[in-house]
């Protein structure tokens, strides 16, 4: 039932794909909004009994739901499975971004380029260098498959996967939304949610690695993995970009930037006079783009041929 629902809900969204602006994620926000504005008062605690009360008033229900369903009839807890995984899942959602920059750049209309990546990432890219569009592109694709895909897979396939899999979705939004907004910056409240994202993601942050490590150049992934992923200030987004760029045989990130300022930090040493090791790979480019497309669906026949092997063997 597992393969199927994941499939079929593959399957439904390639043909039409949730909006960002849907009315159900919609309800999230505006949940996630009034919990915090009704709850933060500057301490952690606040931000922890936010969290569970958003946690639970949607994981919850989905759970009791699939219970019945499956009390019902087998086909309703597959109907409702499809319906949970098409929800939480984002392969499309976000991939016209991705696809307009990669046209943008290979007509060589950077300015379009450097807009759509604008739009995407909130970031200002005035004269933003193609390169530069390039490696930011392909590091926002590799973190948002992650996030709405594999993180997504990997939690279905738990006990109550439905709940579980609206769950990370769930967690995964309250961290962002509560730490990364200018005002929230500097508040204690969202602390806890960054936190439990931290543990709730470690897993399946890995798997993806080793997914992008299988699919992609091996040894090069393996590498970067273990001598640059925690350069980067967020571990696990460090783990998925040296993966996946050495995967790719691409220098994602400025790891070594970070590195040099920790260094300088602990032994008072100049920053200029450091000299560290450079990641392998290339400059990223517009082929970058093309390359983590065939890496991300390398990646997805993975994931889906070992669970069809691991459905077959439950079913023997």
């Amino acid at each position: 039932m597992t393969f199927i629902s994941i499939l079929l809900a593959l399957l439904i969204e390639q043909l039409k794909p949730l909006r960002a602006d849907n009315p159900i994620y919609t309800q999230i926000q505006t949940l996630a909004d009034k919990i915090e504005a009704s709850f933060n008062a500057g301490k952690v605690k606040h931000g922890r009994l936010g969290w569970w009360i958003v946690i639970g008033s949607l994981t919850l229900p989905t759970a009791l739901i699939y219970w019945l369903c499956l009390r019902l009839n087998p086909i309703a807890a597959l109907l409702w499975n499809v319906l949970i995984v098409y929800l939480t899942l984002g392969f499309r959602r976000y991939s016209h971004y991705f696809t307009s920059i990669q046209l943008a750049l290979s007509s060589g209309d950077e300015d379009t380029a450097r807009r759509y990546l604008a739009e995407w990432t909130h970031l200002d890219t005035t004269g933003m260098e193609v390169s530069e569009i390039s490696r930011l592109a392909v590091e926002r694709s590799l973190i948002a498959t992650h996030r709405n895909v594999f993180g997504v897979f990997f939690w279905f396939l738990m006990p109550v996967g439905p709940a579980c899999a609206v769950m990370y979705r769930a967690a995964e939004y309250l961290s962002r939304a509560w730490n990364e907004p200018e005002h929230m910056k500097n508040e204690e409240f969202g602390i806890y949610a960054a936190k439990v994202f931290y543990w709730i993601d470690w897993v399946p942050a890995r798997l993806t690695a080793v997914a992008f490590a299988v699919v992609g150049n091996f040894e090069d992934a393996v590498y970067s993995w273990r001598n640059y992923a925690d350069r980067w200030s967020d571990e696990l987004v460090g783990i998925i970009l040296s993966a996946g760029g050495g995967a790719l045989g691409v220098r994602l990130g400025e790891p070594e930037e970070k590195a040099m300022v920790l260094q300088a930090d602990a032994t008072a040493v100049d920053i200029d006079s450091l000299e560290l090791e450079s990641q392998p790979g290339a400059e990223a480019s517009p082929r970058a783009l093309q390359s983590a497309v065939g890496l991300v669906w390398r990646a997805l026949l993975l994931w889906m041929l070992l669970l069809l092997l691991l459905s077959f063997a439950v079913w023997i």
